[in-house]
């Protein structure tokens, strides 16, 4: 019989909740919280908001209300874990240990990372300028949330799937070293996730200043619905539904039958003004009774803090026995014990290793690494990852780098250490099979 699958979810505590978030992430989290034979977690990633916030009234303010809203929205307390990032000291104990584990150049390659070298050095200043060891360290703190729990599901947009990549390799690293202790996780890219367009036809995003406030007055939310950007056409005329901002917004709260109502509207001429307050009733039916709850929780902070304290306690009681397994395996231990546990055989257990995961641009990669976790050899990118592990079993049957261009030696590395670790790589297979 299978074991519960555990699911894990962060939420940053910068900005408050929109329309957007709503339809994308929190509803349907909500309605996945309620799947039998699962065990859900859904934490506020505070700590990770101070990578982005230096402003502590805000942090405040913004775990005030997201807390507040994914209660609202229905998120059961009593069935799920449901705890503040900061609350769990143990995560950053385990963001130590990986941290002495996880090479560099692991990290180097992170997104964020990259993106803020390219920009300086398009910029023409230093590489590193307005890079802290938050925003460098940031996929091992997110790796530590993930294996804290042993997560098996961890939902995000591909754009995040290498950090899930990155907390497999750091759980690899650790298993390789201390014993099986980790659970590998995988990343749950849900293609289907709705993206609402904004007032202006762009995706709904603070950053564009073009958001429909979730739990904002209701006035205020009707008035940033009739300011969503429609055509000319005037009552009568008939209108399009496909590309209609409008439209997709009534859809993504809608039953079919409303949302064939409204097409058949859209063709018999329905004035905008019409169409608009149409769709303000239908998100007011839905939104109203959980703004009732969002506003009684804003102005009840303290409500709040006990639902997380408890979160935090339940959460705790996973986290704390797992710390203190982690630090007998790496020796941290009360000095009388016996010395178990030691790596036996350092010599055979830490070889070089194949790497392989797929980027945001969808193409399929592999690192090749040393023994100590030193990026060796990095491809190009495969069209799948058949292909990507057809190069591999090339490499090691030839045990050099070949001239085609889908494989370079990271930068200090000759051809002749790759083919030093991949030849170490074969004899311990070798040896392996004739024992």
């Amino acid at each position: 019989m299978r074991e519960t699958v555990r699911y894990l979810t962060g939420i940053t505590t910068t900005g408050t909740p929109h329309l957007g978030n709503y339809v994308g992430a929190i509803r349907p989290a909500v309605q996945a919280s309620r799947r039998p034979g699962t065990e859900n977690f859904y934490f506020l990633a505070d700590y990770h908001a101070l990578i982005k916030c230096d402003e502590p009234a805000r942090i405040q303010r913004s775990t005030l209300e997201i807390a507040a809203c994914w209660l609202a929205a229905g998120l059961d307390p009593e069935q799920v874990f449901f705890y503040r990032q900061s609350d769990i000291p143990e995560v950053t104990e385990l963001t130590w240990l990986l941290t002495c584990v996880t090479g560099k150049g692991v990290l180097n390659r992170a997104h964020a990372y990259k993106a803020q070298v390219d920009k300086n050095t398009a910029a023409g200043v230093d590489v590193d300028a307005d890079v802290t060891m938050g925003l460098f360290m940031y996929p091992v703190l997110m790796a530590a949330d993930i294996l804290m729990f042993k997560a098996h599901r961890i939902p995000v947009g591909r754009d995040q799937v290498q950090h899930i990549e990155m907390a497999r390799d750091m759980a690899q690293s650790f298993n390789h070293l201390y014993g099986e202790h980790l659970v590998l996780p995988e990343a749950q890219v849900d293609e289907s996730v709705a993206l609402l367009p904004g007032l202006d036809g762009r995706k709904m995003s603070k950053s564009y200043d073009n958001v429909i406030g979730l739990f904002g007055p209701r006035e205020q939310v009707r008035k940033q619905i009739f300011s969503i950007v429609t055509d000319s056409r005037a009552p009568g005329e008939p209108k399009e539904a496909e590309g209609s901002a409008l439209f997709q917004i009534f859809q993504a709260f809608a039953s079919p039958e409303e949302t064939r109502t409204l097409r058949e509207a859209y063709a018999a001429g329905i004035a905008w003004s019409d169409a608009k307050q149409l769709l303000f009733e239908r998100i007011d039916r839905e939104i109203a009774p959980m703004r009732a709850k969002y506003e009684h929780l804003v102005s009840h902070p303290q409500e709040l803090e006990d639902v997380l304290q408890a979160g935090a306690a339940k959460a705790r009681g996973r986290a704390a026995p797992l710390v203190r397994e982690l630090r007998a395996a790496v020796g941290l231990r009360n000095l009388a014990s016996a010395a178990t546990g030691a790596k036996k055989d350092k010599g055979r257990a830490s070889l070089p290793a194949f790497k392989q995961y797929r980027e945001a641009d969808g193409l399929f990669y592999f690192k090749f690494v040393d023994a100590q976790g030193r990026l060796l050899l990095q491809s190009a990118g495969f069209a799948s990852p058949r292909e990507a592990g057809q190069f591999i079993a090339a490499l090691k049957a030839s045990r050099a780098l070949p001239q085609d261009g889908k494989a370079a030696c990271a930068e200090g590395v000759s051809p002749q250490q790759v083919a030093a670790a991949l030849r170490e790589l074969a004899e311990s297979a070798n040896q392996g099979a004739g024992s």
